[in-house]
């Protein structure tokens, strides 16, 4: 049997990394820095906090103006991988999760991530050159939770973007998936992890160590662990890979 194995390799590429000081961006953003790539990064800061040396913006991308800058960016440098990660967490269940909290979550979590993929999918079709594009999704698109409504919402929301978008694209060689991670051990897990102890009256800590106990794996997932899956994604490992979401979560959410 011949073997044919694909690069993993993303030299000569230019990848755009969004929500980039987060642990997962950070972390990818650093994969693809490793793997050759050009790394192109944003975040609310003028600072790119990362381990490798990238092109930074800080741009607000909940600010139309900010976004339109990231847009036209995008137009400018036509990068040949977007991991679309930038998103806000927030808690509220229907009967107190307001409109201006529905506002800010779809606003950063649907909307830009919507104009980042559409921006970045014109701007390679526009140069005839495939491309992948990688939308952050989660657990937590996969099914409502009581305290978790607007956010659950957005993430479903990812989903069916990223679907719709890797049918209409296909025809040109741009392939969109999007990556589900579980619970991750990150900076904002702690912001998380506040938000329910304010809501279940826990103890601080509490929930962050009882939702790594839940996890099948026995642990919360690590940056670098999502970012591996990323670097599939943007590379030719997954070249007949599309309008998929892929799990990355320890076992924590199971689909047929």
């Amino acid at each position: 049997m011949r073997l044919d194995p694909a690069p993993v390799d993303l030299t000569g590429k230019t990848c755009l990394v969004t929500g980039a000081n987060g642990g997962i961006g950070a972390s990818t953003a650093a994969h693809f820095a490793a793997l050759g790539a050009r790394v192109m990064t944003t975040d609310l800061s003028d600072r790119f906090d990362g381990e490798c040396d990238s092109d930074h913006r800080g741009i607000d991308l909940l600010d139309n103006q900010g976004l339109q800058e990231c847009c036209d960016w995008i137009a400018a440098e036509t990068p040949d991988v977007v991991f679309n990660n930038a998103a806000i967490f927030d808690m509220g269940s229907v009967l107190d999760a307001g409109l201006d909290q529905f506002d800010k979550l779809f606003g950063l979590n649907v909307r830009a991530m919507y104009a980042v993929m559409q921006a970045a999918a014109r701007a390679l079709v526009s140069a005839g050159r495939s491309g992948s594009i990688i939308n952050l999704a989660s657990q937590a698109g996969h099914r409502g939770e009581a305290l978790v409504a607007h956010y659950c919402a957005t993430k479903a929301a990812v989903i069916s973007y990223t679907q719709s978008a890797a049918l209409a694209l296909a025809p040109h060689g741009i392939r969109v998936n999007a990556i589900s991670p579980g619970v991750v051990d990150t900076p904002m897990w702690d912001s998380v992890d506040a938000l329910f102890a304010r809501f279940e009256g826990k103890e601080i800590g509490q929930k962050k160590r009882e939702v790594g106990e839940a996890v099948p794996l026995g642990y919360m997932g690590r940056p670098f662990e999502i970012a591996r899956a990323a670097v599939f994604l943007a590379t030719d490992q997954s070249q007949y890979v599309t309008a998929q979401t892929i799990s990355v979560d320890g076992g924590s959410v199971l689909r047929f």
